[in-house]
């Protein structure tokens, strides 16, 4: 097995404007054309419900795997999504990579009429579906059998600790946010370099022996040109609070041409082991050449 200073870059593009069905088909076979490794939606009330979309983009295209960045947990009975996932697994084809979180908004539980549960209580939650997920499927009900022999792999996205305790003992992939730590069942907002590389490096602590079986995720949220930071916002519109030279730093974001910033994500690859890449929807094009420009 390579080690993380070979292994091979991936990208994704995160999904999540309302379209129609045209629409999404188009968007989605455009990812894949454009060299996108995997499409991933979201789980949020007011976005397009995950399921339904992933096997819209499963049926609309070839090769791209299709994934979820992520599901909230605390919103399912475990059971009952790893029967639906081994599902759309099977009518993909075995493309499914399945993304599981604790989830962190409030507002989304009182709008679903859920109960806002502490943030242990999700974390437990997020536990027993990775536990669901792990389980062997060979004597279970064919429903609940996946098309890949050992079940999708997992990526697991958070900051806690003991999220990123749990990624590193179970995940296939550990998805950092990027995030600032808010006060539980806030939204969220952009760390600063120094808070999100000392989640990457805890991560990569606890991973131990792992650290080269297990890929490590981030989101990218702009691409932009070199010196591009006036009015400048993270994905959450909260207006950004550090200088253009820790935000030249910040793995979710990019500045320069292609070539700049291909030799940014090498870069990244060396120190900080990041080799899975997920764009966010609106800089999917700009993305590309980037893509291109590390082949």
């Amino acid at each position: 097995m390579p080690s993380v200073h070979d292994r091979p870059f991936r990208f994704g593009l995160c999904v999540f404007t309302p379209s129609t069905r045209a629409e999404w088909v188009a968007k989605v076979r455009a990812a894949e054309e454009l060299g996108y490794d995997v499409v991933s939606v979201s789980d949020h009330l007011g976005m397009p419900a995950p399921i339904p979309t992933l096997l819209l983009a499963a049926e609309a295209t070839e090769r791209i795997r299709i994934g979820t960045l992520v599901f909230n947990t605390s919103f399912y009975n475990p059971t009952v999504l790893a029967r639906d996932i081994a599902t759309v697994d099977r009518y993909s084809g075995g493309r499914v990579e399945l993304g599981l979180g604790a989830g962190y908004d409030r507002a989304q539980f009182d709008a679903a009429g859920l109960p806002w549960l502490g943030a242990g209580e999700r974390v437990a939650l997020l536990e027993r579906t990775v536990a669901e997920f792990r389980k062997p499927r060979a004597h279970l009900d064919q429903f609940a059998r996946f098309e890949q022999p050992s079940g999708p792999p997992i990526l697991i996205a958070g900051r806690g600790e003991r999220v990123l305790r749990l990624a590193a003992e179970q995940a296939d992939i550990i998805a950092f946010t990027g995030t600032t730590r808010v006060r539980d069942g806030d939204g969220l907002k952009l760390g600063g370099i120094a808070e999100v590389t000392d989640r990457i490096e805890l991560a990569r602590r606890l991973l131990g022996d792992r650290i080269d079986e297990v890929e490590l995720n981030i989101p990218i949220h702009r691409v932009l040109p070199k010196g591009t930071t006036d009015g400048l916002t993270d994905v959450w519109q909260n207006p950004l609070e550090y200088g253009a030279d820790e935000l030249a730093e910040l793995p979710s974001l990019l500045f320069g041409t292609p070539e700049e910033c291909a030799d940014t994500l090498r870069e990244r690859r060396k120190t900080l082991g990041l080799t899975y890449y997920t764009v966010l929807e609106p800089e999917m094009e700009a993305f590309a050449p980037i893509i291109e420009a590390l082949r």
